[in-house]
């Protein structure tokens, strides 16, 4: 019976190989279809209204599309804003495996200053799934930006903040709660949380391409974020040296589409990936599933789902079970597990240009190429 259980545990683990490359047919996808989701965004490169976009589509563990277009190569690097997010609430749950952190303890627990007007009531888990109270942004932002501000200083503002609701009684999308989830991470390990992500996420699963900051890059070296001009935008905004090197918890990660298909493959493998364990099956389970069900505000551990009350850039297509995540900057990424499907669009163009459409179109392109 000990053999049977791990012959059948090696022959799982050796299905989770590197991603490998594969004609559309071969993976039970028509290629015709999924020609579509490229000619939309080759139509939108031609055309001058995004400067450069990529994609890569895999089914099955195989990559069937893996494209740029205008000013991009198939593995450019873009800043993903928030799809940083889901990476920040993966370095707190492996936490939470090693008995580091408990999603059920209160947030002042390891950050202390977190007090008064019920913020001690701020569970961990609220913080990954939107429900903390805390408010998106700071109002403060801008002013702490335009001062280029180092990250700490947003974190104190964020121990004093107003609550917009008491915890766990409402949800709403909140940057600062990702920002919080991030500071225990650095407190609790004593490392710099884009140190931990590179060592403990990105280096293991191969991801030779993401950095949460620029990771020693120029900023030359990456897609430009079409955000407009003006001595603000060229002081602090998406394109700025300060905003693109803070490492900020919430939206300050760069990738490719390669890479962000190996982490949600990885979450469709239950948490392997090339021989490495990043997470274990109910970890990814838990994180992958709606955890607002007493509110009826569906949201997972750090991922989106497909039910979401605000989410829509998965498209119109995808299977309820379905997660994943956007960006301000023009991306998203998300993962179909009843089709074992995964979808990564990056663009440099901000996706309130034409709310998400051009997301949503191409996802909806790609996920009806499904045969």
């Amino acid at each position: 019976m000990r053999r049977c259980i791990a012959l059948a545990l090696l022959t799982s683990l050796t299905t989770f190989a590197q991603l490998k490359t594969a004609t559309p047919e071969s993976a039970g996808m028509s290629k015709q279809r999924l020609g579509l989701a490229a000619r939309i965004l080759a139509d939108e490169t031609k055309s001058g209204r995004v400067s450069a976009a990529a994609i890569i589509v895999v089914k099955n563990g195989r990559i069937v599309l893996h494209q740029g277009f205008g000013k991009a190569k198939p593995d450019t690097v873009f800043l993903l804003a928030s799809i940083s997010k889901p990476v920040t609430a993966t370095a707190v749950m492996m936490l939470v495996e090693r008995g580091k952190i408990s999603l059920n303890d209160p947030v002042s627990r390891y950050l202390p200053e977190l007090k008064g007007e019920q913020r001690q009531l701020i569970r961990v888990r609220d913080l990954l799934s939107h429900t903390s109270g805390l408010p998106d942004m700071l109002p403060e932002n801008t002013d702490l930006r335009r001062a280029h501000a180092p990250l700490n200083d947003f974190v104190k503002q964020t121990f004093t903040t107003p609550l917009l609701y008491p915890p766990r009684t409402d949800f709403r999308y909140q940057s600062m709660g990702t920002l919080l989830a991030g500071e225990m991470v650095e407190r609790v390990t004593g490392r710099r949380l884009r140190d931990f992500e590179k060592t403990e996420i990105f280096d293991p699963l191969g991801m030779k391409d993401s950095s949460l900051g620029l990771g020693g890059r120029h900023i030359e070296d990456t897609a430009r974020c079409q955000t407009g001009t003006g001595t603000d935008e060229e002081s602090f905004g998406a394109n700025s040296p300060y905003w693109r090197d803070m490492g900020h918890p919430w939206g300050g990660m760069h990738s490719t589409t390669t890479d962000l298909a190996i982490l949600l493959q990885t979450l469709l493998n239950g948490g392997h990936y090339n021989g490495q364990r990043l997470l274990s099956p109910s970890t990814v389970a838990r994180m992958t599933s709606d955890q607002n069900g007493a509110i009826g505000k569906p949201w997972g551990l750090g991922w989106g789902l497909a039910t979401s009350v605000v989410w829509a850039y998965f498209g119109d297509l995808v299977s309820p079970k379905t997660f994943g995540h956007s960006g301000a900057t023009g991306t998203v990424a998300w993962a179909d597990p009843a089709n074992q499907l995964i979808t990564v669009i990056l663009t440099t163009r901000a996706a309130a240009e034409d709310d998400g459409r051009l997301l949503r179109t191409v996802s909806n392109a790609v996920a009806a190429a499904v045969e």
